[in-house]
Formats: C-alpha cells, structure tokens, sequence
C-alpha cells in the first residue's frame, strides 16, 4: 500500500473518530451543573481563555486545523457551566464585519486551520476548514490588513491530500 494511501487512510479515520470522542466527552457537560473543575477534568485545558467584565469566562476548545469545529464553553461568574457553543456556523461568519480585530475574529471563530502572510500583498488570512465533501476540503478565509483589521472574507476550496 502507498504511503500516500496509508496517510489519507489514517487521517480521514481521525477525522472521523474525533468528533465521536467529543460527543462522549460533551455528554458529560450539564449546563447548569457542571463546574469549571470538572469541565477540566472532562475536556482537559482550553487553548484560550477570555474573561468578561460580569466575571464570565470562556473556553476555547478549537478541532482545527482537521475538524470543522470549533468549541467555545461558556461559565457564569458563578463558575458553573452555561452553554457549549460549536461555533464554526454560517450564522458566526456572517457576523464577521469589516474593520473587526483578530481578537474578535478569534473570540467569534476560535483557533483558526491556519494563518498565513503574505508579503506582497501586506495582508494576513486567516482561515478555518468548515467541510469535507466529494474530495475537497472547504475553507471560510478572514483577510487582515497588517494593523490587524479585517479587510474582506472569502472562500475557498482544495483537494483533501492523499487523493
């Protein structure tokens, strides 16, 4: 068998066992109930952390750059869970607007696939993979100008390697 093969074999079967082990780990979170400890315990450290002004905290638990999901979980002041967003939706896209900053960018979308600049055109993209389907992997880009600020949003698409 080619290596080739073999890699887009393996990858596709993580790509689809991952969102299996979500659905079990996500089982385990009651809104309402569980605490910040045991969300820890359960989903292990986010990748990033925001805190509100109310005492509200988020988490952030990006399935990128392979998935097409990214997870944000939402506590109270209280400590206790909220809410479990997945967040890469057509809904959170179209609310990215001109002029928006890469920390707002990250906090909507979470952790992107991939980012990327590029020198001649002084920008930077940011994208996130949003399916897989007919041997294609389909992305929804965030272009920055360098001060940060978000200058236009596209898509794209490219075979899924190893076809």
């Amino acid at each position: 068998m080619s290596r080739k093969l073999l890699v887009g074999f393996f990858s596709g079967l993580l790509a689809f066992l991952l969102p299996g082990c979500d659905s079990v780990k996500l089982e385990k979170l009651q809104p309402g109930i569980t605490t910040m400890a045991q969300t820890r315990e359960v989903m292990g450290p986010p990748t990033m952390e925001w805190l509100d002004s109310d005492g509200s905290v988020s988490w952030e638990y990006p399935r990128t750059p392979n998935g097409v999901v990214n997870y944000m979980i939402d506590f109270g002041p209280d400590r206790i869970l909220r809410e479990v967003r997945q967040v890469l939706t057509k809904e959170n896209f179209a609310r990215v607007k001109e002029g928006m900053t890469r920390e707002q960018i990250r906090r909507l979308l979470g952790q992107p696939a991939s980012e990327q600049y590029f020198s001649l055109k002084r920008e930077y993209v940011w994208d996130w993979k949003t399916k897989s389907e007919n041997s294609y992997d389909y992305f929804f880009d965030v272009y920055f100008d360098e001060q940060g600020h978000v200058t236009r949003t596209g898509t794209h698409y490219k075979p899924i390697s190893g076809n």
